[in-house]
């Protein structure tokens, strides 16, 4: 795959969800040399991502279903994902 891994997520994301709003935000500058930095600048991200989809979902399941989107990158590409899923109010 060609980008970065921030673009991958966020196109995965945007084709699971079709999301009314999207922020991918790149925290690994704050955990250098901490567990899980392995050096590539893309260890450790922020996702805040509005949906339709999570209207009947509670936060539990809403965190699922963004993991499950994002396929092996969570836990295998990257060390740590921290979700902030809501529905549109």
């Amino acid at each position: 795959m060609t980008g970065t891994i921030a673009e991958e997520m966020e196109r995965l994301l945007t084709e699971r969800f079709a999301p009314t709003k999207l922020d991918i935000i790149n925290d690994s500058a704050h955990h250098a040399g901490h567990s899980g930095d392995d050096g590539s600048g893309e260890s450790h991200f922020t996702v805040v991502i509005e949906a339709a989809e999570f209207s009947d979902m509670n936060r539990l399941a809403r965190q699922r279903a963004v993991i499950a989107a994002l396929g092996d990158i969570v836990g295998e590409r990257v060390h740590a994902v921290a979700i902030k899923a809501s529905a549109p109010a």
